[in-house]
């Protein structure tokens, strides 16, 4: 079963699911996969009642109708406890959190709280006492943390997304670790109301996404200013006639200097990454090398300065009064055995300025920045034998995001053979740094690099889109050329192109051609297409059997994102094929035209 967003919502408005049946399916699966992903579960009274809240309506009045999701346990969600991780801190909140809240609105169906580190606190995923989740690409491995329960939740199919929390890198190590989408964005504007604080100054609610069109479609949906947040701030597009900043055409990445770079003696997360680069040149972005430096000498004031001790102010006190419930380790982090003058924070306070003005102007070199979302990923048993230690180097690329005050999102970049007895197979994630309410940027950068990124078959479910447009849709009579392909959803794209059919082999096909390079007056129009999800050896297959004078290039639909689909150019108008080629534009779907 396809749980993307856009899948489901299709499936509810042709009537091929019901959100009902999709949630009994994932119950079943929720009960095969690792127990541990769960603290607790909803019941079925509880999904009844949820259910009963879509009665009457439709993918058209709910933008998440029948969307299953699941939620971090240090977000409040109305009739689950919230325990942080620790027991003996649990409590029953009167109502959810403000996002929960909003996305339940919104149609979404909570499936339960997920595990995590202790108190938020931990990038690995083992500080917990609802025990450790196995990597689901190879188990003896940490999914990441803290987390680590709705990232695996997400990677073991058993929801749509997921939120987390993500104070110093928690909500993009785990997306990394588990070949997912990982929105860490601009702090505040999500609301924190209802979230148990790490850090209340530099908490962010974060967003696990199975792909970058949902991520920006719950991105959207979630981003609203809550006035009873005293860290909530409202984003530029929510305003009156305000947008959100997006990527120039000329744009730029900036790369730590070779020297900067931290792999910890982990060569396979080296050369990915630097694989990655080349893709990133390849998509057109044009690399920066910039200093590294500030951005990791402000990363060290979170735990060298006065920060640990806003830790200490939300859960401090809770930790002394029950030693025997905390990690040890959580409790050295929390609870520093020197208390420093009070005057340190101000000095903190002054040197995290001075980094970020040093910092922000290395930043203003570049559109966006690109590094590893971790230098390496470590066995559980690695971790548990040297906890701060291995915890700490996961942070590297992480942690100096929040005070610096920068937006990020981790995505998929492949995977890697590990170099261990077992040939472990494992995903490698990247992650694009901008500056504040640059969220949506990193989206439109994440959509032109995507198929660049693509690795071979091999890569378990990452698989290359194609959007089609006229024989190929379904019931037409090249449908067949996708017997191998999963169809993900029926859309439009932009209004920006115009249609051309022409025959080929006695076979009506159809060109889209961008409206603006036949005469500056053109005016386009939207035109139905059909999403299909391929690896890239059928991919290979399937445009082979592409005939000129079509290709194959990015087609720009309605909602923004950029995919491969069907195109044209203006020269083809002038080849014999199209000397009878027929303008069907003002149909806007080619079934029509066939009609």
């Amino acid at each position: 079963m396809n749980l993307e967003i856009s899948s489901l919502l299709t499936a509810y408005r042709n009537h091929t699911r019901t959100p009902r049946e999709v949630i009994s399916t994932l119950q079943i699966a929720i009960e095969k996969a690792p127990s541990t992903i769960w603290i607790s579960k909803s019941t079925q009274q509880q999904l009844e009642s949820y259910l009963k809240n879509l009665e009457g309506k439709s993918p058209d009045d709910l933008p998440l109708y029948g969307i299953p999701f699941a939620i971090k346990d240090n977000i409040d969600c109305k009739g689950f406890k919230s325990t942080a991780a620790c027991p003996a801190y649990a409590y029953t909140p009167q109502k959810s959190a403000f996002v929960v809240n909003r996305l339940i609105e919104l149609g979404a169906i909570p499936m339960g709280k997920t595990n995590m580190d202790q108190f938020a606190t931990g990038l690995v995923g083992v500080r917990s006492p609802y025990g450790t989740i196995p990597n689901k690409f190879a188990p003896e491995y940490i999914s990441g943390g803290s987390s680590s329960g709705s990232a695996a939740a997400l990677a073991y199919h058993l929801c749509s997304f997921s939120l987390g929390t993500d104070t110093a890198g928690s909500g993009r190590v785990p997306a990394a670790f588990n070949h997912l989408v990982g929105v860490k964005p601009t702090r505040g504007i999500l609301s924190a109301n209802g979230v148990i604080p790490a850090c209340k100054s530099l908490d962010c609610v974060s967003i696990f996404a199975l792909n970058h069109h949902d991520a920006r479609t719950l991105l959207n949906l979630a981003t609203k200013e809550d006035f009873d947040d005293a860290y909530s701030r409202c984003a530029p597009w929510n305003l009156p006639n305000g947008k959100a900043e997006r990527l120039n055409e000329n744009w730029t990445f900036g790369v730590p200097e070779e020297s900067e770079l931290n792999f910890f003696g982990n060569d396979s997360y080296k050369k990915a990454f630097e694989k990655t680069v080349k893709a990133f040149e390849n998509a057109g972005g044009k690399k920066v090398v910039i200093h590294f430096t500030p951005f990791l000498e402000a990363a060290r004031l979170l735990y060298e300065g006065p920060w640990v001790f806003e830790r200490y102010a939300a859960v401090g006190k809770f930790i002394e009064e029950h030693p025997s419930e905390i990690y040890p380790v959580t409790k050295e982090i929390i609870c520093p055995k020197k208390t420093p003058h009070p005057s340190s924070v101000f000095d903190g306070f002054h040197a995290l300025q001075e980094k970020k003005k040093i910092a922000d102007l290395e930043f203003s070199k570049v559109d966006v920045l690109l590094t590893p979302t971790a230098g390496t990923i470590y066995k559980t048993e690695e971790v548990l034998k040297n906890p701060i230690q291995l915890n700490s180097n996961l942070g590297y690329y992480t942690n100096y995001m929040n005070l610096l005050d920068y937006s990020a999102l981790a995505i998929p970049a492949g995977f890697v053979n590990l170099n261990d007895e077992k040939k472990s197979r494992i995903p490698f994630g990247v992650t694009l740094v901008g500056r504040a309410f640059d969220d949506f940027k990193l989206l439109d950068v994440a959509d032109k690099v995507k198929s660049y990124l693509m690795q071979d078959e091999n890569d378990c479910d990452e698989k290359i889109q194609i959007a089609v447009c006229g024989a190929h849709l379904k019931g037409e009579p090249l449908h067949f050329q996708l017997q191998n392909a999963e169809f993900i959803c029926a859309t439009k794209t932009a209004s920006e192109y115009k249609m051309f059919a022409f025959e080929d082999k006695g076979i009506k096909k159809p060109a889209l051609i961008y409206a603006k390079s036949l005469g500056e007056n053109e005016k386009g129009n939207s035109f139905y297409v059909e999403i299909y999800a391929m690896t890239a050896n059928d991919f290979s297959k399937f445009i082979q059997q592409i005939s000129s004078p079509l290709s194959i290039g990015k087609l720009k639909l309605e909602n923004g994102e950029n995919i491969l689909g069907f195109v044209g150019d203006t020269q083809i108008l002038d080849s014999a094929q199209f000397k009878n080629a027929l303008d069907i534009s003002e149909f806007g779907d080619w079934r029509k035209f066939k009609k």
